[in-house]
């Protein structure tokens, strides 16, 4: 299964102390991370394997929207700061409806993706 890892800047520690809090479900065989540039780089430095893409506002957003898209994308963890403007305000708004589009779990804050890693957990 393919998750996007998604954060705005005054999110990103937040994103990687979530990671590394559920790294142990993370690393199984099953589980590949992508993310957008900046965060999978922070989510790398912490020793967590992660694709990255573009930066979301160079177009990191689109890339995974693309992969929601082409089915390779199967839940999007997006901590979006809810207290600041982003210039790239329309890709976001863009994933988000691909994600509603292709029926995609999306997580836009801690409480929401850690109820679906628990999910995850709880397959056979």
């Amino acid at each position: 299964m393919e998750i996007a890892i998604i954060a705005h800047d005054g999110k990103k520690a937040d994103m990687v102390q979530f990671i590394n809090k559920n790294k142990h479900l993370l690393e199984l065989e099953n589980i590949k991370l992508i993310a957008t540039g900046t965060t999978g780089s922070k989510v790398e430095a912490v020793g967590i394997k992660v694709k990255k893409m573009l930066s979301g506002p160079m177009g990191g957003d689109a890339q995974i929207a693309a992969r929601v898209a082409e089915g390779k994308t199967k839940m999007v963890l997006f901590f979006k700061d809810p207290n600041s403007s982003h210039p790239h305000e329309p890709d976001i708004n863009m994933l988000i409806r691909i994600c509603d589009v292709h029926n995609i779990p999306l997580a836009t804050n801690e409480a929401t993706a850690q109820l679906l890693l628990n999910a995850i957990a709880l397959q056979p």
